[in-house]
């Protein structure tokens, strides 16, 4: 996704393919479901922490959370994307969905994969290219009871730590990291550029490699997906989730949420409450 066009629409879809890298961090209004179904494993930088999908491994994660492809060597692997509406509406546990909308994914081994899984996901991406209602119907309970079953499955935490060979990768992951752990603090480039201990000037070059943005985007991003998830998840004024977002003042906040969602805060509020 182009970053100067805003998050992309909530839509439900799903299809198939070998993995391309992206060009940059990208949002979708989504609760975004992989599966590896061959070859070898995903790399993602998510909302600052290096996550990887390894063979066999189903994942769920919500899309808002700048998150970008950086490594791979999957050769076919399986996406569905399920509007962010829709998945409020399965009444999923709290404990659930606060841990999808704090920004950590669900990632199961693939000890506990299921046998189905390739079956269901081929199965899932046909339903999604009928014109049959009931099929979609069929498709969201069955994704909806693949989820629960994630929940029970994955690890209450992700692996944090990219021990990978490549220097700027790993130079990229702590910078990214150290946006993610204190973009509601006052933040510069030569703040983040410390985190990694470089240069700022070489520290950027690193950064552009990597994530292919700037720190100052990257950092925006984050700030908007916290201001979506509180307005979803709290009662705070539009004020208090700005300044808890990390944004200097209310009308930048509105600026940069209207550019990016297409809709202003609170309208965004009522949408999904």
């Amino acid at each position: 996704m182009d970053p100067q066009i805003g998050l992309a629409p909530p839509e439900l879809v799903g299809w198939a393919g070998r993995p391309v890298l992206m060009d940059t961090a990208h949002q979708h209004d989504d609760l975004e479901i992989n599966f590896v179904a061959e070859g070898g494993t995903m790399l993602y930088l998510f909302g600052g922490t290096p996550v990887e999908i390894g063979p066999g491994s189903v994942a769920a994660f919500w899309a808002a959370v700048p998150h970008q492809l950086v490594a791979n060597s999957v050769t076919r692997a399986h996406w569905v994307h399920v509007p962010f509406a829709t998945f409020l509406g399965w009444g999923l546990p709290t404990a659930l969905v606060g841990r999808l909308l704090s920004g950590m994914p669900l990632i199961a081994p693939p000890s506990a994969a299921m046998a189905s899984d390739p079956a269901n996901f081929t199965q899932w991406a046909a339903d999604l290219s009928s014109a049959l209602p009931e099929r979609r119907r069929i498709l969201l309970l069955e994704v909806e009871a693949r989820v629960r079953r994630l929940a029970l499955d994955a690890p209450q935490e992700p692996a944090l730590r990219y021990s990978g060979g490549d220097p700027a990768l790993r130079h990229a992951v702590a910078m990214v990291r150290h946006i993610a752990e204190h973009f509601r603090e006052p933040l510069t480039v030569a703040d983040v550029a410390a985190a990694a201990r470089l240069h700022p000037n070489y520290a950027m070059t690193h950064f552009r490699k990597i994530v292919r943005t700037t720190v100052i985007d990257y950092l925006s991003r984050c700030r908007l997906a916290e201001g979506r998830r509180l307005l979803v998840t709290t009662d705070l004024p539009i004020a208090a989730v700005a300044a808890d977002s990390g944004f200097t003042s209310v009308s930048r906040f509105y600026a940069a949420f209207t550019a990016e969602c297409g809709l202003p805060p609170a309208a965004y509020r009522r949408q999904h409450r």
